[in-house]
Parts: structure tokens; C-alpha cells; sequence
């Protein structure tokens, strides 16, 4: 992914950028990550606002927007390493949990690459991040992908810290609460 983003920093104007290779060898894997990750690092030294090709149109075609995809990207990633370990998965500060909920509610799940035509929920969804006093309304359609609404009386309620709520979205174990009918969270899982 690193040797991606990179690419798309490169060639900010390009359209389909293709990141390096990582060797074949077992042995030149882990420098070469070292030194894509350090050179990512450098790159986002130049700021948010620095053009960089973006793959995805629901972003801005910056390297702010690559920072947030990275960060939460590696994130979640941070906590499959944890549960395959069987260690206690880390918790998120409150204001980046509720960031990953953003992201995953208002760009990753209604707009991925997902056939909703065979998708038949109908309903109202609203998750709420307690602790950071956050709240988002979805609304289901059948066939239609889910679309961030004014608050209604929902269908079913997902409800917990920011943390928790961050991780149930992206599939992860987590302690929330749900009421209602817990099938219309079935189309919020991200990818």
C-alpha cells in the first residue's frame, strides 16, 4: 500500500497509478517495506494540502486524504495483528475512533464497489458514538446504497464508544449495543 501511495504522490495528475513490486525474496521484503514506509513518511512532510493522485473520486485528490485512508487503514490492520496474537486489541484516542466511523459511514460503505441491486434492507440506521457525542443517520433502501440522512426514528441503533463503534464497522470485536433489527447493520460493514 505504501509503495501505492507513493506512486500516486509521484504522478499526482496520473490516473492509474501502480505501486513498486516488493521483492520475491523473503529476506529483501522487510527492508524494502522499512524504506517505502520512510519514504511515505518523507512525502507527507510536504502537507495535507499537497496534490497526490487519488484513486478513489470520494476523496480529494491530496495527501491529507491519503494520510486519513493510511491511518486508519493501518489501524484496523493494528488490530488484526493484536486479536491473531491474542492480545487485547488497542483502544483508539476517542476523536480517531469517531474519525473511522466518519470515514467508514460517510464515503467507505455507500460508495464501495458493491452491487446494491441485490441488496433488499429497508430502514433506518443510526449509529452513535457515545463518548464523542457523535451521532449519524443512514437510510436503507432497497437496491439503493446507504444514504447519510436527517436523524429519524431508526430501525436499529448501534450505540457504544467511539472505539467500540470504529471497530464493529470494520467487522472487528467489539463491545456495543444494539437494538432493533441488527440484519439493517448487514449492509454498513465495510469491506
Amino acid at each position: 500500500m505504501q509503495a501505492w501511495v507513493l506512486a500516486c504522490v509521484a504522478d499526482p495528475g496520473g490516473s492509474e497509478a501502480r505501486g513498486e513490486r516488493p521483492p520475491k525474496v523473503w529476506e529483501e521484503i522487510v527492508p524494502w517495506w522499512d524504506d517505502k514506509r520512510a519514504a511515505l513518511r518523507r512525502a507527507f512532510d510536504a502537507g495535507p494540502d499537497t496534490p497526490a493522485q487519488m484513486l478513489f473520486p470520494f476523496y480529494e485528490a491530496n495527501l491529507g486524504a491519503w494520510a486519513r485512508r493510511q491511518a486508519h487503514e493501518v489501524a484496523i490492520h493494528r488490530v488484526d495483528v493484536e486479536l491473531a496474537g491474542r492480545q487485547e486489541a488497542t483502544t483508539f484516542d476517542t476523536a480517531f475512533a469517531a474519525d473511522g466511523v466518519d470515514e467508514a459511514l460517510s464515503m467507505i460503505i455507500h460508495r464501495r464497489g458493491t452491487d446494491w441491486s441485490a441488496v433488499g434492507a429497508s430502514g433506518t440506521v443510526l449509529v452513535h458514538a457515545e463518548d464523542a457525542r457523535r451521532l449519524w443517520s443512514l437510510t436503507l433502501a432497497p437496491g439503493q446504497p446507504p444514504a447519510l440522512a436527517a436523524p429519524a426514528e431508526p430501525d436499529v441503533t448501534l450505540s457504544g464508544g467511539a472505539d467500540a463503534v470504529y471497530k464493529r464497522l470494520w467487522r472487528r470485536p467489539a463491545d456495543v449495543s444494539i437494538t432493533g433489527d441488527a440484519e439493517l447493520l448487514d449492509p454498513l460493514e465495510t469491506p
